[in-house]
């Protein structure tokens, strides 16, 4: 069902089953999956693409112009994944070039209030709370949840089924499957709650990697040393590679209160 009093533009494209409310927005050069609701007083700007069965709730704007110098006001994109949804008064942001563009992936929650900036990409079934703010260039892996009013600053990296609390500030890099919490962040311990419960991660898997993050976080190491030891002591294993890998593809540089006050 499309209102008679929302405003769509001839151009748009539009999926089965589509219900668009009175009063909602949607501009041309966008696309509409199978199944999405699109609420009175959302906006879907030009440029933006949604997968099958997004709902857009009151007041969001999906595609809104990036906030960046860089931006020439050439066209420019943003994707929400299948079965996303996006609360009250969300801004997602457009990418600043014709290539890329912004990406929140499918069965993800993005609350009320939040602000996702051009370019960054958030894979699936991740949580992003009320009142959130993620800058231009971040990179959140899956399945990874971001309580109330954390904000993440720009270019900074999230690995995979992270739980960062309500008002932290991430600067730099979380590295896989870690709890962060306060001002500076800290490592607050493995997220093994939800990997458990939720993830299907076993004991051993959630002990290994609580080995590896004593290395990292609480022994007086290097990031460079930590990592050898971690090598020598924790088998070859999926979890400890997830691991390795994110830290050195970050050039060692991770977030957490020991590091960032070097």
């Amino acid at each position: 069902m499309i209102s008679p009093l929302a405003h769509v533009d001839p151009a748009a494209k539009l999926g089965q089953n589509v219900t668009i409310h009175p009063f909602a927005y949607v501009d041309a050069d966008t696309v509409i999956g199978d199944g999405c609701e699109i609420m009175p007083y959302a906006s879907i700007v030009h440029g933006a693409t949604l997968g099958k069965n997004v709902k857009v709730y009151q007041g969001a704007i999906v595609g809104a112009d990036p906030q960046d110098f860089r931006w020439k006001g050439n066209p420019s994109y943003c994707e929400i994944g299948d079965n996303t949804i996006i609360r009250e008064h969300v801004i997602v942001n457009r990418g600043i070039y014709s290539h890329g563009g912004t990406y929140i992936g499918p069965d993800c929650l993005v609350c009320a209030d939040s602000h996702i900036g051009h370019d960054s990409r958030i894979a699936g079934r991740c949580v992003i709370g009320n009142s959130v703010s993620v800058a231009g260039d971040v990179f959140i892996d899956e399945g990874s949840i971001l309580s109330s009013a954390v904000v993440v600053h720009e270019k900074s990296r999230i690995g995979k089924y992270v739980l960062i609390k309500g008002g932290t500030r991430i600067s730099s890099n979380v590295p896989p499957f870690v709890i962060m919490a306060h001002n500076p962040v800290s490592y607050y311990g493995v997220n093994s709650i939800v990997m458990q419960k939720h993830c299907g991660f076993t004991e051993q898997q959630i002990d290994d990697i609580a080995k590896a993050y004593r290395h990292i976080y609480q022994c007086s190491t290097s990031v460079f040393n930590a990592l050898k030891r971690i090598e020598t002591d924790i088998d070859p294993s999926p979890v400890r590679e997830e691991i390795l890998t994110f830290v050195r593809e970050n050039n060692m540089k991770l977030a957490g209160d020991r590091f960032e006050a070097d």
